[in-house]
Protein backbone atom coordinates (compact mmCIF):
# COMPACT_ATOMS: atom_id res chain seq x y z
CA UNK A 1 0.00 0.00 0.00
CA UNK A 2 3.04 2.42 0.49
CA UNK A 3 4.35 2.28 -2.35
CA UNK A 4 1.25 2.82 -4.22
CA UNK A 5 0.55 5.76 -2.57
CA UNK A 6 4.35 6.95 -2.75
CA UNK A 7 3.20 6.66 -6.48
CA UNK A 8 0.51 8.51 -5.80
CA UNK A 9 2.30 11.31 -4.72
CA UNK A 10 5.38 11.49 -7.30
CA UNK A 11 2.72 11.92 -9.60
CA UNK A 12 1.13 14.62 -8.25
CA UNK A 13 4.21 16.54 -8.02
CA UNK A 14 4.80 15.31 -11.43
CA UNK A 15 1.23 17.68 -12.18
CA UNK A 16 2.55 20.14 -10.30
CA UNK A 17 5.66 20.73 -12.69
CA UNK A 18 3.77 19.92 -15.62
CA UNK A 19 0.78 22.71 -15.05
CA UNK A 20 3.60 25.03 -14.57
CA UNK A 21 5.01 24.09 -18.28
CA UNK A 22 4.22 26.94 -20.81
CA UNK A 23 3.46 24.57 -23.37
CA UNK A 24 0.89 22.88 -21.14
CA UNK A 25 -0.68 26.09 -19.98
CA UNK A 26 -1.12 26.87 -23.64
CA UNK A 27 -2.76 23.80 -24.57
CA UNK A 28 -6.66 23.87 -22.87
CA UNK A 29 -6.86 20.15 -23.15
CA UNK A 30 -3.84 19.41 -21.43
CA UNK A 31 -4.73 22.01 -18.93
CA UNK A 32 -7.73 20.58 -18.03
CA UNK A 33 -6.88 16.77 -18.31
CA UNK A 34 -4.16 17.14 -15.67
CA UNK A 35 -6.02 19.69 -13.71
CA UNK A 36 -8.53 17.25 -13.21
CA UNK A 37 -6.28 14.51 -12.59
CA UNK A 38 -4.26 16.76 -10.06
CA UNK A 39 -7.84 17.56 -8.23
CA UNK A 40 -8.68 13.60 -8.01
CA UNK A 41 -5.45 12.54 -6.36
CA UNK A 42 -5.19 15.75 -3.74
CA UNK A 43 -7.55 14.10 -1.27
CA UNK A 44 -5.40 11.10 -1.25
CA UNK A 45 -1.94 13.07 -0.87
CA UNK A 46 -3.16 15.01 1.50
CA UNK A 47 -3.98 12.00 3.78
CA UNK A 48 -0.99 10.22 3.03
CA UNK A 49 1.59 13.41 3.71
CA UNK A 50 -0.40 13.33 7.56
CA UNK A 51 0.25 9.48 7.64
CA UNK A 52 3.71 10.05 7.07
CA UNK A 53 3.82 13.12 9.73
CA UNK A 54 1.96 10.57 12.44
CA UNK A 55 4.46 7.56 11.93
CA UNK A 56 7.07 9.92 12.26
CA UNK A 57 5.78 11.54 15.49
CA UNK A 58 4.88 8.10 16.40
CA UNK A 59 8.47 6.94 16.05
CA UNK A 60 9.77 10.09 17.97
CA UNK A 61 7.44 9.32 20.73
CA UNK A 62 8.42 5.98 21.26
CA UNK A 63 11.87 6.31 21.15
CA UNK A 64 11.46 9.18 24.38
CA UNK A 65 10.40 6.51 25.99
CA UNK A 66 13.87 4.64 26.03
CA UNK A 67 15.36 7.87 28.06
CA UNK A 68 14.73 7.97 31.51
CA UNK A 69 11.62 10.32 32.39
CA UNK A 70 9.69 10.92 35.15
CA UNK A 71 6.22 9.76 35.60
CA UNK A 72 4.72 12.60 34.64
CA UNK A 73 6.50 12.96 31.88
CA UNK A 74 6.45 9.56 31.09
CA UNK A 75 2.11 9.66 30.96
CA UNK A 76 2.61 12.06 28.72
CA UNK A 77 4.51 10.63 26.57
CA UNK A 78 2.05 7.18 26.36
CA UNK A 79 -0.83 9.59 26.23
CA UNK A 80 0.71 10.82 22.98
CA UNK A 81 2.06 7.62 22.16
CA UNK A 82 -2.26 6.26 22.34
CA UNK A 83 -3.63 9.22 20.54
CA UNK A 84 -0.85 9.16 17.15
CA UNK A 85 -1.72 5.47 17.39
CA UNK A 86 -5.11 5.72 17.30
CA UNK A 87 -5.06 8.39 14.58
CA UNK A 88 -2.66 6.41 12.52
CA UNK A 89 -5.34 3.71 11.90
CA UNK A 90 -7.78 6.28 10.81
CA UNK A 91 -5.32 7.30 8.37
CA UNK A 92 -4.54 3.73 7.10
CA UNK A 93 -8.27 2.91 6.99
CA UNK A 94 -9.29 5.83 5.01
CA UNK A 95 -6.17 5.60 2.58
CA UNK A 96 -7.71 2.18 1.78
CA UNK A 97 -10.70 3.33 1.13
CA UNK A 98 -8.93 6.36 -0.87
CA UNK A 99 -6.74 3.66 -3.06
CA UNK A 100 -10.43 1.87 -4.50
CA UNK A 101 -10.63 1.84 -7.77
CA UNK A 102 -13.11 4.69 -8.61
CA UNK A 103 -15.74 4.96 -11.66
CA UNK A 104 -14.93 7.23 -13.89
CA UNK A 105 -17.98 8.41 -14.29
CA UNK A 106 -18.81 9.21 -10.51
CA UNK A 107 -18.14 13.12 -11.42
CA UNK A 108 -20.40 13.46 -13.91
CA UNK A 109 -23.57 15.00 -14.52
CA UNK A 110 -26.40 12.59 -14.65
CA UNK A 111 -29.39 11.44 -16.99
CA UNK A 112 -32.38 9.97 -14.69
CA UNK A 113 -35.49 8.26 -16.42
CA UNK A 114 -38.15 7.83 -14.47
CA UNK A 115 -41.49 5.82 -15.82
CA UNK A 116 -44.44 4.55 -14.12
CA UNK A 117 -44.43 0.54 -14.74
CA UNK A 118 -46.78 -2.12 -12.90
CA UNK A 119 -49.83 -0.45 -11.58
CA UNK A 120 -51.41 2.52 -14.03
CA UNK A 121 -52.33 4.72 -12.21
CA UNK A 122 -51.17 4.50 -9.04
CA UNK A 123 -47.73 3.80 -10.76
CA UNK A 124 -47.59 7.01 -12.71
CA UNK A 125 -48.82 9.02 -9.58
CA UNK A 126 -45.88 7.03 -8.09
CA UNK A 127 -43.18 8.06 -10.66
CA UNK A 128 -44.14 11.68 -9.81
CA UNK A 129 -43.55 11.47 -6.23
CA UNK A 130 -39.73 9.51 -6.96
CA UNK A 131 -39.37 12.68 -9.29
CA UNK A 132 -39.94 15.07 -6.53
CA UNK A 133 -38.07 13.29 -4.28
CA UNK A 134 -35.11 13.45 -6.53
CA UNK A 135 -35.21 16.94 -7.17
CA UNK A 136 -35.43 17.77 -3.61
CA UNK A 137 -32.34 15.41 -2.93
CA UNK A 138 -30.62 17.56 -5.70
CA UNK A 139 -31.47 21.23 -3.71
CA UNK A 140 -29.78 19.82 -1.05
CA UNK A 141 -26.80 19.30 -2.46
CA UNK A 142 -26.43 22.32 -4.73
CA UNK A 143 -27.33 20.78 -7.96
CA UNK A 144 -29.92 21.92 -10.58
CA UNK A 145 -32.65 19.92 -12.01
CA UNK A 146 -33.48 20.43 -15.72
CA UNK A 147 -36.60 18.90 -17.22
CA UNK A 148 -35.99 17.22 -20.75
CA UNK A 149 -39.10 15.38 -21.80
CA UNK A 150 -42.45 14.44 -19.48
CA UNK A 151 -45.39 12.80 -20.21
CA UNK A 152 -47.99 14.06 -17.78
CA UNK A 153 -51.34 12.32 -17.11
CA UNK A 154 -54.61 14.09 -15.76
CA UNK A 155 -54.26 12.69 -12.24
CA UNK A 156 -51.22 14.72 -11.77
CA UNK A 157 -48.69 11.57 -12.50
CA UNK A 158 -46.07 10.79 -15.30
CA UNK A 159 -46.02 7.86 -17.46
CA UNK A 160 -42.52 9.36 -17.74
CA UNK A 161 -40.32 12.05 -17.36
CA UNK A 162 -36.82 12.55 -17.97
CA UNK A 163 -34.70 15.16 -16.16
CA UNK A 164 -30.45 16.23 -16.23
CA UNK A 165 -29.29 17.15 -12.75
CA UNK A 166 -25.95 19.41 -13.23
CA UNK A 167 -23.76 19.47 -10.28
CA UNK A 168 -20.19 17.89 -8.87
CA UNK A 169 -20.22 14.17 -8.02
CA UNK A 170 -23.87 13.79 -9.26
CA UNK A 171 -23.56 10.42 -10.71
CA UNK A 172 -21.79 9.41 -7.89
CA UNK A 173 -24.60 9.25 -5.79
CA UNK A 174 -27.23 9.11 -7.77
CA UNK A 175 -26.16 5.76 -9.61
CA UNK A 176 -27.37 3.78 -7.22
CA UNK A 177 -30.88 4.66 -7.36
CA UNK A 178 -31.23 2.49 -10.83
CA UNK A 179 -33.91 -0.05 -10.36
CA UNK A 180 -37.14 -0.94 -9.90
CA UNK A 181 -39.18 1.30 -7.07
CA UNK A 182 -41.87 -0.44 -5.21
CA UNK A 183 -44.71 1.80 -3.32
CA UNK A 184 -47.56 -0.06 -0.91
CA UNK A 185 -50.49 1.93 0.13
CA UNK A 186 -53.45 3.13 -0.27
CA UNK A 187 -54.23 5.00 -4.12
CA UNK A 188 -56.04 8.32 -3.67
CA UNK A 189 -58.42 6.43 -6.38
CA UNK A 190 -59.48 3.70 -4.28
CA UNK A 191 -62.59 4.43 -2.48
CA UNK A 192 -62.14 0.77 -0.90
CA UNK A 193 -59.26 1.74 0.73
CA UNK A 194 -56.75 -1.32 -0.04
CA UNK A 195 -53.78 -1.63 0.01
CA UNK A 196 -52.32 -1.33 -3.57
CA UNK A 197 -48.46 -2.24 -4.68
CA UNK A 198 -47.39 -0.84 -7.87
CA UNK A 199 -43.62 0.04 -9.30
CA UNK A 200 -41.87 2.48 -11.01
CA UNK A 201 -38.43 2.12 -12.91
CA UNK A 202 -35.79 4.75 -12.34
CA UNK A 203 -32.61 4.34 -15.16
CA UNK A 204 -29.75 7.01 -14.03
CA UNK A 205 -27.34 7.39 -16.72
CA UNK A 206 -23.67 9.82 -16.83
CA UNK A 207 -24.06 12.72 -19.00
CA UNK A 208 -21.68 11.43 -21.67
CA UNK A 209 -18.77 13.90 -23.74
CA UNK A 210 -19.13 14.30 -27.81
CA UNK A 211 -15.74 12.78 -27.70
CA UNK A 212 -16.95 9.60 -25.56
CA UNK A 213 -19.33 8.67 -28.24
CA UNK A 214 -19.07 9.57 -32.09
CA UNK A 215 -21.95 10.44 -33.65
CA UNK A 216 -22.21 10.96 -37.11
CA UNK A 217 -25.01 13.10 -38.11
CA UNK A 218 -25.90 10.57 -40.92
CA UNK A 219 -27.08 8.33 -38.61
CA UNK A 220 -29.28 10.23 -36.85
CA UNK A 221 -32.92 10.68 -38.62
CA UNK A 222 -34.57 14.15 -36.88
CA UNK A 223 -38.08 14.28 -36.96
CA UNK A 224 -40.34 17.35 -35.70
CA UNK A 225 -44.25 17.81 -34.61
CA UNK A 226 -46.20 20.08 -32.72
CA UNK A 227 -45.61 19.23 -28.78
CA UNK A 228 -48.93 17.95 -27.39
CA UNK A 229 -50.21 18.11 -23.49
CA UNK A 230 -51.72 14.97 -20.93
CA UNK A 231 -53.89 12.91 -23.23
CA UNK A 232 -52.44 13.63 -26.57
CA UNK A 233 -54.20 17.62 -27.03
CA UNK A 234 -51.73 19.68 -28.93
CA UNK A 235 -50.82 22.74 -27.47
CA UNK A 236 -48.44 24.57 -29.82
CA UNK A 237 -48.98 24.75 -33.40
CA UNK A 238 -45.64 25.29 -33.81
CA UNK A 239 -43.23 22.42 -35.08
CA UNK A 240 -41.13 22.47 -31.71
CA UNK A 241 -40.94 19.54 -30.62
CA UNK A 242 -37.88 17.21 -31.96
CA UNK A 243 -37.59 13.51 -31.84
CA UNK A 244 -34.14 11.65 -33.06
CA UNK A 245 -33.63 7.71 -33.69
CA UNK A 246 -30.20 6.63 -34.04
CA UNK A 247 -30.07 4.25 -36.99
CA UNK A 248 -27.52 2.15 -35.78
CA UNK A 249 -28.77 1.46 -32.79
CA UNK A 250 -32.48 1.70 -32.97
CA UNK A 251 -32.31 4.34 -29.94
CA UNK A 252 -35.61 7.03 -30.18
CA UNK A 253 -35.21 10.50 -28.37
CA UNK A 254 -38.11 12.86 -28.19
CA UNK A 255 -37.65 16.05 -26.34
CA UNK A 256 -40.89 18.76 -26.27
CA UNK A 257 -40.17 21.20 -23.05
CA UNK A 258 -38.87 23.58 -24.66
CA UNK A 259 -40.79 26.33 -26.95
CA UNK A 260 -37.72 26.88 -29.64
CA UNK A 261 -36.77 23.32 -31.74
CA UNK A 262 -33.43 24.09 -31.60
CA UNK A 263 -33.10 24.07 -27.54
CA UNK A 264 -35.34 20.69 -27.98
CA UNK A 265 -32.70 18.88 -30.47
CA UNK A 266 -29.93 20.14 -28.23
CA UNK A 267 -31.31 18.45 -25.28
CA UNK A 268 -32.52 15.00 -27.12
CA UNK A 269 -28.89 15.09 -28.36
CA UNK A 270 -27.69 14.48 -24.38
CA UNK A 271 -29.72 12.15 -23.87
CA UNK A 272 -29.26 10.38 -26.89
CA UNK A 273 -25.55 10.74 -26.22
CA UNK A 274 -25.96 9.25 -22.67
CA UNK A 275 -28.34 6.45 -23.75
CA UNK A 276 -25.87 5.45 -26.80
CA UNK A 277 -22.65 5.49 -24.04
CA UNK A 278 -24.70 3.45 -21.70
CA UNK A 279 -25.56 0.76 -24.06
CA UNK A 280 -21.55 0.34 -24.87
CA UNK A 281 -21.10 0.40 -21.39
CA UNK A 282 -23.48 -1.96 -20.28
CA UNK A 283 -22.26 -3.99 -23.30
CA UNK A 284 -18.49 -3.71 -21.83
CA UNK A 285 -19.78 -4.84 -18.64
CA UNK A 286 -21.87 -7.85 -19.13
CA UNK A 287 -18.38 -9.77 -20.02
CA UNK A 288 -17.29 -8.95 -16.36
CA UNK A 289 -20.56 -10.47 -14.63
CA UNK A 290 -19.51 -11.31 -11.08
CA UNK A 291 -17.98 -8.30 -10.91
CA UNK A 292 -21.04 -6.34 -11.10
CA UNK A 293 -23.18 -8.70 -9.68
CA UNK A 294 -21.12 -7.59 -6.52
CA UNK A 295 -21.30 -4.13 -7.23
CA UNK A 296 -24.22 -2.21 -4.92
CA UNK A 297 -24.61 0.43 -7.39
CA UNK A 298 -25.41 -1.10 -10.89
CA UNK A 299 -26.96 -3.81 -11.77
CA UNK A 300 -30.56 -4.82 -14.05
CA UNK A 301 -32.91 -2.15 -14.20
CA UNK A 302 -35.71 -4.85 -13.79
CA UNK A 303 -34.62 -5.73 -10.27
CA UNK A 304 -36.49 -4.29 -7.47
CA UNK A 305 -34.38 -2.67 -5.29
CA UNK A 306 -36.37 -0.39 -2.93
CA UNK A 307 -39.80 -0.88 -1.33
CA UNK A 308 -42.12 2.35 0.34
CA UNK A 309 -44.33 1.11 2.48
CA UNK A 310 -46.73 3.83 3.41
CA UNK A 311 -49.25 1.97 5.74
CA UNK A 312 -46.06 1.42 7.88
CA UNK A 313 -43.94 4.46 7.13
CA UNK A 314 -41.25 2.53 6.34
CA UNK A 315 -38.43 2.34 3.58
CA UNK A 316 -36.55 -1.19 2.69
CA UNK A 317 -33.22 -0.99 0.72
CA UNK A 318 -33.37 -4.74 -0.44
CA UNK A 319 -29.61 -4.77 -1.38
CA UNK A 320 -28.39 -4.62 2.11
CA UNK A 321 -31.60 -5.09 3.74
CA UNK A 322 -31.83 -1.51 5.70
CA UNK A 323 -34.88 -0.35 6.55
CA UNK A 324 -36.31 2.94 7.87
CA UNK A 325 -39.10 4.26 9.64
CA UNK A 326 -38.77 7.55 7.64
CA UNK A 327 -40.65 7.07 5.06
CA UNK A 328 -42.11 11.13 4.94
CA UNK A 329 -38.53 12.42 5.27
CA UNK A 330 -37.06 10.44 1.91
CA UNK A 331 -40.10 11.50 0.27
CA UNK A 332 -39.12 14.70 1.12
CA UNK A 333 -35.72 14.28 -0.19
CA UNK A 334 -33.61 13.19 2.87
CA UNK A 335 -31.70 10.11 0.80
CA UNK A 336 -28.43 11.06 2.78
CA UNK A 337 -28.64 8.26 5.09
CA UNK A 338 -29.82 5.57 2.62
CA UNK A 339 -26.91 6.29 -0.15
CA UNK A 340 -24.13 6.68 2.50
CA UNK A 341 -24.77 2.90 3.65
CA UNK A 342 -24.98 1.78 0.10
CA UNK A 343 -21.75 3.84 -0.11
CA UNK A 344 -20.38 1.77 2.41
CA UNK A 345 -21.51 -1.15 1.53
CA UNK A 346 -19.81 -1.27 -1.66
CA UNK A 347 -16.58 0.17 -0.44
CA UNK A 348 -16.38 -2.96 2.09
CA UNK A 349 -16.79 -5.41 -1.04
CA UNK A 350 -14.41 -3.62 -2.59
CA UNK A 351 -11.98 -3.97 -0.34
CA UNK A 352 -12.90 -7.76 0.44
CA UNK A 353 -12.42 -8.34 -3.41
CA UNK A 354 -8.97 -6.78 -2.76
CA UNK A 355 -7.74 -8.56 -0.03
CA UNK A 356 -8.22 -12.00 -2.00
Amino acid sequence: MLERLQSVEDRYERLNELLSDPDVINDSNKLREYSKEQADLTETVQAYREYKEVTEQLTDAKTMLEDKLDDEMYEMVKMEIDELSERKEELEARLKILLLPKDPNDDKNVIIEVRGAAGGDEANLFAADLFKMYSRFAETQGWKVEVIEATPTELGGYKEVIFMINGDGAYSKMKYENGAHRVQRVPSTESGGRIHTSTATVAVLPEAEEVEVDIHEKDIRVDTFASSGPGGQSVNTTMSAVRLTHMPTGIVVSCQDEKSQIKNKEKAMKVLRARIYDKFQQEAEAEYAENRKSAVGTGDRSERIRTYNFPQSRVTDHRIGLTLQKLEQILQGKLDEIIDALIVEEQAEMMKKAEE
